[in-house]
């Protein structure tokens, strides 16, 4: 089962001055996600730009992809795209030059076991729906459009939006059709807000396209399961992120936790984490012992 990374550098530039950087604990998990899926469901590659892949060529981790580093995002992405407002919209043009079938997985989403069986029963599956709440799922009247541009009258707006951090899609026409009405949506906006606006495009479209084609969304799970402590099958990190970069300690704990799973489950890894000056410091004289002790 093939999958995919991706990783729009644009947003970060939007938010931030001096040189481009992603977080230490988002790199492990990246590393873990990729490393896992591999484990488990099949091949798995990076989209991303220009920036993106000559930063991970200077970590040198670009070998966590078996399926390689694809850059394509340098031109794919539409120049007039706000990189504010839609922040992931990377991931929705990565998404359109996939040949399905295909898994949509962000970097903070880890899967601990084969879904294949499974996946293939379906043409669309996410993780889980999400509640419809006017802060966050607002009505049509609360966004601000091109006087050119029309939302399809025909979507249901009272449809569950799909939660994507992990997505697959069995359906070439639809995903063909997601992706243009999110892409078209994003070139027709007028206000910056990062929250409603790239919801909207990119998990609140997924459902009403797929209600508009009569195709049934499967979910793993709902948003209470995904995060209960009895669950074993998924990790997403996405609402501990702001506490880890607020909580020291956490942040120390957190990392050498993801350190030590990567050495122990591949520890084959070690000479490249080694040689990572932004991870190298998670990695003790204890963990290179074990490792040894495994490799014996």
């Amino acid at each position: 089962m093939n999958a995919f990374h991706s990783n729009w550098t644009k947003p970060f530039f939007a938010r931030h001055s001096g040189e481009y950087y992603i977080e230490d604990f988002e790199l492990l998990t990246t590393i873990l996600s990729a490393l896992k899926w591999q484990q488990f469901n099949g091949d798995i590659k990076m989209v991303t730009d220009l920036i993106g892949y000559e930063y991970y060529q200077r970590l040198g981790i670009a070998s966590v992809w078996n399926a390689g580093i694809d850059y394509s995002l340098e031109k794919t992405v539409d120049v007039d795209i706000d990189p504010y407002t839609f922040w992931a919209a990377g991931k929705l043009y990565a998404l359109r030059q996939q040949q399905g079938p295909c898994v949509m997985l962000d970097t903070d989403f880890i899967i601990w076991e084969s879904l294949t069986e499974e996946l293939i029963k379906h043409e669309l599956t996410v993780i889980h729906r999400e509640d419809i709440t006017e802060e966050v799922y607002p009505g049509l009247d609360k966004f601000i459009l091109n006087d050119t541009y029309e939302i399809n009258q025909s979507f249901d707006w009272g449809v569950l939006p799909c939660n994507t951090a992990f997505t697959f899609i069995n359906n070439e026409q639809f995903k063909e059709e997601y992706t243009r009405c999110a892409i078209e949506f994003m070139q027709n906006t007028k206000a910056r807000d990062p929250l409603i606006y790239m919801v909207f495009a990119e998990q609140r479209l997924i459902s009403m396209c797929a209600s508009k084609n009569n195709i049934d969304i499967f979910s793993f799970s709902d948003v209470n399961m995904l995060f209960h402590s009895s669950q074993k099958t998924f990790t997403h990190i996405w609402g501990h992120k702001s506490y880890l970069q607020s909580h020291p300690e956490e942040r120390e704990r957190f990392c050498k936790r993801c350190m030590l799973r990567i050495l122990r489950d591949f520890p084959f890894m070690l000479d490249t984490l080694l040689g990572v000056n932004e991870l190298n410091k998670y990695i003790d004289s204890e963990m290179i012992h074990e490792i040894e002790l495994s490799q014996a």
